[in-house]
């Protein structure tokens, strides 16, 4: 198995040390931005063991969920920055298939994938950098004692309204080791089209940087169906290396994501 998921990627997959992990829960943050979302005179800063509700002003800005609040536009320098100082570039689809398709001239197809997995691992492993310390300076709490699903929801709701699409996790098997995520509207197959094949690697990183993160060990991700398949959305699992070499194997072998994940729950 192992052998065949080196034929997908060719070169074994980024592997970050528990003591990476947790030294990303240790970030200590951005101060400018948490600055942009703070109200003058409302905190002082203190970090408290749980979200404590607070009636009438927030001393943070929380919601931005339209594009005039999200999107901070400086005409004279021609820069795009999200409320949090982030510089954003904004692009088309034809944007997106022009670089997958030239990185796959370059390298070839089996590199590429590779490639992309890990620009998405990294591109994980950086935004938790600076999400996991806005989370606890935002919300005035230790992130331990925070729900999963709601850190979920406030680290992908800005990637949403960015167009990298909707999603849906489920941890009903979380007991066995498995994690699956479902996306819609992925930016990368939806640009794409139905080629008949997978092509969400970047988004197979991501997964696996930010799950390894939150969970504080090393895990892996691979896409089991995609929107560029066939199929109405994309499917994936994050899971243990030793899972997901099985599922790219399975996947290579034609078993559909639903194949795929009744082996996973007999491995």
């Amino acid at each position: 198995m192992i052998a065949k998921l080196q034929e997908d990627f060719t070169a074994p997959l980024d592997r970050p040390s528990e003591q990476t992990l947790q030294l990303v829960w240790e970030e200590k943050g951005d101060t400018r931005a948490m600055n942009l979302l703070k109200r003058p005179g409302l905190s002082d800063g203190t970090i408290h063991k749980q979200i404590i509700p607070k009636l009438g002003v927030q001393p943070h800005l929380h919601n931005h969920y339209h594009d005039r609040e999200f999107y901070h536009h400086d005409f004279d320098r021609g820069m795009l920055t999200n409320p949090y100082g982030q510089r954003i570039m904004r692009v088309t689809e034809d944007f997106l298939v022009a670089v997958l398709g030239s990185l796959e001239d370059q390298v070839g197809q089996n590199a590429a994938r590779e490639i992309m997995y890990k620009c998405g691992f990294q591109w994980g492993m950086q935004d938790m950098k600076c999400f996991l310390p806005r989370m606890r300076a935002e919300f005035e709490a230790e992130l331990d004692r925070m729900r999963v699903d709601f850190l979920m929801e406030q680290w992908w709701w800005p990637l949403t309204i960015q167009g990298w699409g909707t999603w849906r996790y489920d941890f009903r098997q979380r007991d066995k080791g498995l994690l699956y995520i479902e996306l819609y509207e992925s930016a990368v197959a939806q640009s794409i089209g139905d080629i008949g094949a997978v092509v969400c690697y970047f988004y197979a990183g991501l997964f696996a940087a930010v799950f390894s993160v939150l969970a504080r060990r090393s895990l892996g991700s691979v896409e089991m169906q995609c929107y560029a398949t066939g199929d109405d959305h994309c499917r994936f699992v994050v899971s243990d290396y030793e899972r997901v070499n099985a599922a790219a194997f399975w996947r290579s072998e034609g078993a559909t994501a639903r194949d795929i994940m009744k082996k996973l729950s007999h491995l």
